[in-house]
């Protein structure tokens, strides 16, 4: 059976009392033992709040999964990684051979972007946004047609669809975007993308899916069910807290995930594989996750709006505010009180991305920030 998103969202909200906040998913309320159970080690300074990690994580049952499998570590990944693609799958609701698993939803970019942009061939996308795969392609001779983001920090689909020409060969989105943390309307992005899909290959970057709010937006992967030309990013380096693993995967029709994992280059580690099938089953720190992020997202916006900051409405681990100077200056100043910021994101040079870490974390940071622009 497929999962809609509801439906995940709803098995992942089974644990204790539930409260709605704000519209959102039912996350709820949490118990001593379970804040005591995931919070992770006392922090230390510089905290880390410029890479959008999710500091609980491992959780206990994933790495309990890791060392019950050392193993196997002498073994080859490729035979073991069945029942994870296979789970995947079920949580995508297409079948094993739409999956591509990949060592970090980065990797699955990269292989995409020069596997369908060779020298001389152009990438469409918006600016600022997440890099990897046109920063790759580059390197392999691709041309990048960069589209500023529209007077309200959104992609602007209508000029990125106005420029789609025969050179096109893949269209780039991320949704949510990193580093707006914004969300485009539903039904545009999806007519987006189903048109566009017709005349080129589009990609859509789902890296902070899991974070937002709305549990009925959908997800790209239903136009790829449909078999068009559309090819979708997933990672568990977010909500799952396995950034350092390295997992992720995409998620296209099976004419082109086969293209794609001829294409794979580092291959899933057998330790990955293990942490991966717990992640998808440990459905309570899944839920903690979510609920702390929210938590720790509405401290920064409150000490935003204690500041007269503007600040972008996000549904990922991070928020995007007006520093109202240089972020490299800011960024010295908040380093110098033990924070490391985000890096900048031009041409939005005066912006700051702020990640969301524990709320002992956020809670330096807001003192940290409010000493230094206050």
């Amino acid at each position: 059976m497929s999962l809609s998103r509801r439906e995940w969202l709803r098995s992942a909200s089974l644990f204790g009392g539930m409260a709605m906040i704000t519209g959102g998913a039912s996350i709820g309320k949490l118990s001593a033992e379970q804040i005591k159970k995931f919070n992770p080690r006392p922090f230390d300074t510089p905290i880390r709040l410029g890479s959008n990690e999710n500091p609980y994580g491992p959780s206990d049952t994933v790495r309990k999964a890791m060392i019950d499998n050392f193993d196997l570590g002498c073994r080859y990944p490729w035979a073991y990684n069945a029942p994870l693609r296979e789970m995947i799958a079920q949580k995508e609701g297409v079948t094993p051979d739409h999956i591509v698993l990949v060592a970090g939803s980065t990797e699955g970019l990269k292989i995409t972007g020069i596997t369908y942009a060779g020298k001389g061939d152009e990438i469409l996308s918006g600016l600022p946004t997440f890099l990897s795969m046109m920063e790759y392609a580059k390197v392999w001779g691709a041309d990048i047609n960069w589209v500023p983001l529209d007077k309200n920090m959104d992609y602007d689909l209508e000029e990125i669809e106005k420029r789609i020409s025969a050179k096109t060969k893949l269209i780039f989105l991320c949704n949510p975007n990193n580093p707006t943390g914004k969300l485009l309307p539903a039904d545009k992005v999806m007519d987006f993308c189903e048109t566009a899909s017709e005349k080129t290959m589009v990609f859509s970057d789902e890296a902070y899916y899991d974070y937002i709010e709305d549990p009925n937006y959908p997800s790209m992967v239903e136009l790829v069910k449909k078999g068009k030309n559309v090819i979708v990013s997933r990672t568990l380096s977010k909500v799952y807290g396995l950034a350092g693993i390295r997992l992720g995967y995409l998620v296209a029709k099976p004419e082109i995930a086969a293209k794609l994992n001829d294409r794979v280059v580092a291959n899933t580690n057998i330790m990955a594989i293990e942490a991966g099938k717990e992640a998808l089953k440990d459905l309570e720190f899944y839920r903690f996750s979510l609920s702390k992020n929210l938590e720790a997202r509405k401290m920064i916006e409150a000490t935003l709006d204690q500041l007269g900051l503007e600040y972008l409405p996000s549904q990922a681990n991070f928020v995007f505010f007006h520093a109202k100077e240089d972020v490299r200056k800011l960024g010295e100043k908040m380093l110098a009180k033990g924070v490391i910021i985000g890096r900048p994101f031009p041409p939005f040079d005066n912006w700051c991305r702020i990640s969301t870490g524990t709320l002992e974390e956020v809670a330096f940071f807001n003192n940290a920030l409010l000493e230094t622009l206050g």
